[in-house]
């Protein structure tokens, strides 16, 4: 399975970034190539698969996105936590079927 990390970018160079997983200066830097988004400024938010970006994300999805990454962690490890707080844009939402799968009678 293939799970995509929200990084920050850094810095960059044409197609190649160098991003972190958050927004501390003592995070290490990974090299990223943004090849498939394009060149991004500083500042951005990134998903990134295998070392490569593969969309630009808000800094909102970016949190969701880690939280659900803590929240498989912690049941991995067998903690026990209370995901509602981890998944708080899902609480209370029904699940919507793509418009092409909706009745539309």
């Amino acid at each position: 399975m293939c799970l995509g990390l929200p990084m920050l970018v850094k810095s960059h160079e044409g197609n190649v970034a160098q991003c972190s997983v958050n927004t501390s200066p003592d995070t290490p830097l990974e090299t990223v190539d943004l090849s498939l988004v394009g060149p991004q400024k500083t500042g951005t938010w990134v998903l990134v698969f295998l070392g490569a970006a593969r969309e630009v994300i808000t800094v909102e999805r970016a949190e969701q996105i880690r939280n659900a990454l803590t929240a498989i962690e912690a049941v991995m490890n067998g903690n026990e936590i209370d995901v509602n707080d981890l998944f708080s844009d899902l609480v209370g939402e029904e699940p919507q079927l793509p418009s092409h799968l909706q009745n539309n009678n």
